[in-house]
């Protein structure tokens, strides 16, 4: 018996173009770095971070929840020894102030990082090549998590118990001046 012609075809072309998208797909996601896009118009700005996390290249740059252009580049500044994150803002966006503040934020509870850029006061604008001098640096969950059991476990096992006497407020040595 001769299996149907048809059905190959269609189960082959079908493989063929779930590989295709599961290509493109993976191109275009922010920590891969391969992008099919031409490179977007937009000015510049850097900012340095004693921490970035897991920042990756292509991660949102938002001020009040609005996307205003991504990450292009992280890399270290071997003087200072900080994280240096290009950022491309996108052109409609001009009056950013120069004073303002640059956060490394996760999106959700174990979501990516983003750039959160909070606006400042002053009156002249961030341009090409500016640099944000405020930054904040990213919170690292685990380092977190270390910090709180080390002091769980620096107070010793008697320390919040709450199953102790009220009354005993004082040494746990018997009274010397009683009578016998």
């Amino acid at each position: 018996m001769r299996p149907n012609r048809g059905i190959e075809i269609g189960t082959g072309l079908f493989v063929v173009l779930g590989f295709a998208s599961l290509l493109f797909l993976t191109t275009q996601l922010p920590s891969s770095g391969l992008k099919l896009a031409q490179t977007k118009a937009g000015y510049h700005v850097t900012a340095a971070f004693d921490n970035v996390g897991d920042l990756k290249v292509g991660a949102p740059v938002t001020m009040a929840g609005v996307n205003l252009g991504e990450v292009e580049s992280v890399r270290i500044d071997w003087t200072t020894y900080k994280a240096v994150v290009k950022m491309r803002i996108d052109p409609q966006y001009t009056k950013i102030p120069d004073d303002s503040d640059a956060s490394i934020q996760t999106q959700g509870l174990l979501g990516g990082k983003y750039v959160a850029v909070g606006a400042g006061g002053s009156e002249t604008f961030l341009k090409e090549g500016s640099q944000i001098t405020l930054t904040q640096s990213a919170l690292v969950l685990e380092n977190l998590i270390n910090k709180f059991f080390s002091s769980q476990a620096s107070k010793g096992p008697d320390a919040g118990d709450a199953s102790a006497p009220a009354g005993n407020t004082g040494s746990s040595a018997p009274n010397k001046g009683t009578s016998k």
